[in-house]
C-alpha cells in the first residue's frame, strides 16, 4: 500500500540547507517512516544558491519564499534562513496551515520567538527547533539514564560550545556578526545548543550571571558580501564595519526547582577548538561526559563499581541499545554529524499524528530564548536575573 506523501519546501540552501536536505533524502532510505516525504521545492535569495537544488535532491527551485509558504501542495516549511528571516516566515507558514521545522535560535528576540509560538498554536500545527545534538545517539542514551536515575542527584551541568572560526582579525564581516540578522553572536548561534542540552537533560535554567565580550570590534567588509552571505572571503576592500554581537558569553546558573548548578561557556576565540560541543553531568551515583567532536562515545563513571576498578569507561554508542543507531551500520561502524538531522526529521515525520512529542518545539525553543534573553540582560546589569 502506498504511503500518504508529504511535500517539503526547503527555505534557504547554503550550510543548513545543505544539512536538511541530506536529511531529507536519506530519512526514507533508512528508517520506517509512516509517510513519504517529497523534496518539492527549494527556495534561496540568489539564483547561484539554487545551482545544486537538482544534486541535492530537490524537484523545483523558487526565489520567493512566501509564495512557496503559501503553495497549496506544500505541507512542511523547512527554514535554514539567517536567524532574521525566521518569524516572518515560520508566522506567514503557520497561517498557510503548513507544519514548520526551524532552525535555531528560533528568532532575533524573545518577543519574536514568543510570536512564532504563539502563531504556531493558534494555527495547530506541528512545529519544531533544530536541536540537532539531542539526537546524538550519545545524548539520547544520556538522557535515558537520568531518567532512570543512575546518575543519582544531579550535583552539576557543565557546557562548553568552543570554536575558532572568527579568531583571525583579518576574517571578513559576515551576517553572523551582526545583530539586525542574527540577533546575538556566539550566545545565540552556539550558546543555545547548550542551554537546551541543559534544559533537555537536567531541568530549566532558573537564573543566570554572565559576562560577555567582542573581542574584535572591526571587521573588514569583504567585497562579496551582501550583507547575509555566510562567509564567503572575497577581495579585500577598505571599507570597516562595526562588529555588534558577542564573540563570547560565559554564564552560570541555576536549575529551576533544584539545586542543581550549571555553568557555559560559548565562544568563538577557543584556538584550536573546531565544534568542540561539551557537556559534562555530575552525579551523587554517577557522571557522564559527552564531546561532539567524538560524537559516538560518551564516558560514564560508576561511583557503584568496585574501587579497584572504578574510574571513567569509554562507552561506544554504536549498537542497538543506543537510540536511533539500530537503522545504521553494525556495531561499531560510526555515523557522522549529518546523521543527526536524518534523525530530526525521522521523530518529526513518525509524530506528525501525535499530540505529544518528544522532540524539540518551539515552546522548548521560548524557553531558550528567554535564558538568551537573561544572559544578555545580567551582562549589562553585572547582577543575577531571573529567567522570564
Amino acid at each position: 500500500m502506498a504511503k500518504k506523501q508529504v511535500n517539503v519546501a526547503l527555505i534557504g540552501a547554503q550550510f543548513m540547507g545543505k544539512a536538511h536536505s541530506n536529511a531529507w533524502r536519506k530519512v526514507g532510505m533508512f528508517f520506517d517512516l509512516p509517510v513519504q516525504p517529497v523534496m518539492k521545492v527549494l527556495c534561496g535569495k540568489y539564483p547561484e544558491e539554487l545551482a545544486v537544488a537538482e544534486r541535492y535532491g530537490w524537484q523545483e527551485t523558487s526565489l520567493d519564499w512566501q509564495e512557496v509558504v503559501a503553495r497549496e501542495d506544500i505541507d512542511i516549511v523547512d527554514i535554514c534562513t539567517p536567524n532574521f528571516l525566521h518569524p516572518p516566515i515560520a508566522i506567514a507558514a503557520a497561517k498557510a496551515g503548513k507544519h514548520i521545522v526551524c532552525e535555531k535560535p528560533l528568532a532575533n528576540s524573545l518577543k519574536e520567538a514568543e510570536e512564532m509560538l504563539a502563531a504556531a498554536k493558534k494555527a495547530g500545527i506541528k512545529h519544531m527547533c533544530g536541536f540537532s545534538y539531542r539526537f546524538a545517539p550519545a545524548v539520547a542514551t544520556i538522557k535515558k539514564m537520568i531518567n532512570k536515575g543512575e546518575l543519582g542527584r544531579i550535583f552539576h551541568f557543565r557546557a562548553a560550545y568552543q570554536q575558532d572560526w572568527i579568531v583571525d582579525p583579518d576574517f571578513p564581516m559576515v551576517w553572523r556578526l551582526k545583530k539586525k540578522h542574527t540577533g546575538s553572536g556566539a550566545l545565540g548561534d552556539i550558546g543555545a545548543h547548550i542551554t537546551d542540552l541543559c534544559h533537555y537533560l537536567v531541568g530549566e535554567v532558573s537564573e543566570v550571571a554572565a559576562v560577555m565580550e567582542t573581542f574584535i570590534k572591526q571587521r573588514r567588509v569583504s567585497e562579496k558580501d551582501t550583507g547575509i552571505t555566510a562567509g564567503a572571503q572575497g577581495k579585500k576592500s577598505s571599507k570597516m564595519d562595526t562588529v555588534d554581537v558577542d564573540d563570547a558569553a560565559v554564564f552560570i546558573g541555576r536549575i529551576k526547582g533544584a539545586d542543581t548548578l550549571a555553568s557555559f561557556e560559548a565562544t568563538r576565540f577557543a584556538t584550536g577548538r573546531r565544534n568542540y560541543n561539551s557537556i559534562e553531568i555530575y552525579g551523587s551515583e554517577g557522571s557522564v561526559l559527552w564531546n561532539q567532536e567524538d560524537m559516538n562515545f560518551f564516558h560514564y563513571y560508576n561511583r557503584k563499581d568496585p574501587a579497584h576498578v572504578q574510574g571513567f569507561r569509554r562507552v561506544h554508542a554504536t549498537d542497538a541499545a543506543h537510540p536511533y543507531i539500530k537503522a545504521w551500520w553494525p556495531t561499531g561502524h560510526i555515523i557522522g554529524y549529518e546523521h543527526l538531522f536524518v534523525h530530526e526529521i525521522y521523530d518529526f515525520l513518525t509524530q506528525l499524528n501525535r499530540k505529544n512529542v518528544t522532540y524539540p518545539t518551539f515552546e522548548d525553543a521560548v524557553k531558550c530564548q528567554r535564558v538568551l534573553d537573561a544572559v544578555e540582560k545580567a551582562a549589562a546589569t553585572k547582577k543575577w536575573e531571573k529567567v522570564k
